[in-house]
């Protein structure tokens, strides 16, 4: 992307337009996701057959997930330059998800146990049929933690990319830029050149498809009322209110992390990412929403390698909404046989919560797996009691989509402050509407907007907008050479 020099202020000095609310693609998404709730309410059998368009709107967005992740790692490693530090992301980043999930465990429990919301229905067990279950989750039996740990290997790298298992590719992308740091960025260059044009061509795509946002959530919203019906909700009303009043404290203790650990307003990064919040909303799905999360987080001030490495993992390990919906649909289900459970039963439940709830991101029944493994763990009531959520588990997927995605927008600020690949005074100009590198411009589609930033910053004296957010610039960034055994690595500055 060209900026402008200087001569060419006097033709952009006229004070930009307001763009048109219409235009608005946040504006554009709230009005296709109050269309699909009512096409889906006065006539459910029209929108229970619009799901294809909320289908193809995420499988768009699939198409590009595996080589964003893969360029947004390889990059963002070579740009930091330290392998060291990529593990210590790694590792801060492990810490961090353990953490928060327990906790969300922890608390959905206690939530749990203070509502009560499955006293009283007195099921009986020889009234349940194990088909429906069967039917949601293919009768797969959920993984160990052995065989979860090898999945993350890749047995073939292109196997990796075409089945799009994001932990395998993450897994494969941290070697690859290791490997670049290692040899030597000089020597890599071209293939960094490479990459960084492909990551550009990316970028453009994905402003492309994010065109079409407002059919795919339309289709996905009126599909999701049209097939389940707002009915339901007064059937399930005490465990779905339990599970959202839960969720709204526990953004409210993020909003608290946020600002304690790394001074984020979190309200003003809701204000700023609202287009992309509303379409997780509308598609109930937070994939469709990882490069434009990746893309606005970087932009507001972290590194690019830390935003790589923490957003795809956190999207595996850091499920906090589904964490708070698991412990408190476990208790539910035991109140409803009759079981009020002892805090040693809830203490092993959560062991088995904890290591059942790792890797459940696009596995579908996942939630059904996970408490399927907890009641033939603990025997506490029959495993086909399970379907009794089958009711109202799509009604908590706006809950589980707003936790689980703003828990791993918090885990990314607070891993880049920790590590120190945080830029405060960069978040605040995103968060007053700036875009504070080219590729960001390029994935929002904004390069005129940009554009007339940049060039008010360089007619004011100021430095020029890097062309990603967190590494060195073009001009400072340091070439390393293999070092020998038994020597440190040295860096050596360009000329």
């Amino acid at each position: 992307m060209k900026i402008p020099d200087s001569a060419a202020l006097k033709a952009s000095s006229a004070p930009r337009k307001k763009k048109p609310l219409y235009k608005s693609l946040f504006f554009q998404i709230l009005i296709a996701v109050v269309a699909g709730v009512l096409i889906g309410h006065f006539w459910p059998n029209i929108g229970s057959t619009l799901r294809p368009l909320g289908d193809g709107f995420i499988q768009l967005i699939k198409m590009i997930i595996a080589p964003l992740i893969f360029l947004v790692i390889v990059t963002g490693i070579s740009a930091v330059g330290d392998v060291k530090a990529v593990g210590r992301v790694g590792v801060k980043a492990l810490l961090y998800f353990t953490g928060a999930t327990l906790f969300a465990l922890v608390f959905g429990l206690i939530v749990a146990n203070l509502v009560q919301p499955g006293a009283g229905l007195n099921i009986d067990p020889a009234t349940l049929s194990q088909d429906a279950l069967n039917a949601k989750t293919g009768n797969a039996p959920p993984k160990d933690a052995a065989t979860f740990i090898l999945d993350v290997i890749p047995t073939s790298v292109i196997g990796a990319f075409a089945n799009n298992s994001l932990l395998q590719v993450l897994f494969f992308s941290v070697f690859f830029g290791a490997a670049i740091v290692v040899i030597g960025r000089e020597r890599c260059m071209p293939v960094i050149s490479l990459m960084e044009t492909v990551l550009e061509l990316i970028f453009k795509i994905m402003s492309w498809i994010m065109k079409v946002a407002p059919i795919g959530a339309f289709g996905a919203m009126a599909f999701i009322i049209g097939q389940y019906g707002l009915g339901t909700l007064s059937t399930y009303a005490l465990l779905i209110a339990a599970c959202y009043g839960a969720a709204i404290v526990f953004i409210g203790l993020l909003f608290l992390v946020a600002w304690g650990f790394a001074r984020v307003p979190l309200w003003s990064f809701l204000k700023y990412t609202r287009e992309e919040f509303l379409l997780a909303l509308g598609t109930a799905s937070t994939e469709a929403v990882m490069p434009r999360i990746m893309t606005k987080l970087t932009n507001a001030g972290c590194s690019r390698a830390t935003t790589g490495l923490v957003v795809p993992t956190g999207y595996s390990f850091n499920l906090d909404g589904a964490a708070i919906y698991l412990s408190i649909s476990l208790l539910f289900l035991a109140q409803a046989f009759g079981h009020n459970l002892d805090l040693g039963q809830q203490l092993a439940a959560l062991g088995v919560l904890l290591l059942t709830s790792k890797g459940m991101a696009g596995v579908p029944g996942s939630s059904f797996l996970a408490l399927s493994a907890t009641a033939t763990a603990l025997g506490i009531f029959p495993v086909a009691g399970v379907a009794l959520l089958l009711g109202a588990d799509r009604l908590m997927d706006s809950m589980r989509v707003v936790v689980n995605l703003l828990g791993n927008c918090v885990a990314t600020f607070v891993v880049a402050k920790w590590e120190g690949q945080f830029d405060r005074n960069v978040m605040v100009r995103a968060f007053k509407g700036e875009i504070t590198n080219e590729d960001s411009a390029i994935m929002l589609g904004k390069e005129d907007v940009y554009e007339e930033q940049e060039l008010q910053r360089i007619t004011g004296g100021q430095e020029p907008s890097p062309k990603f957010r967190g590494g060195p610039t073009k001009d400072n960034i340091p070439q390393f050479e293999m070092s020998k055994k038994g020597q440190p690595e040295t860096p050596v500055c360009p000329d």
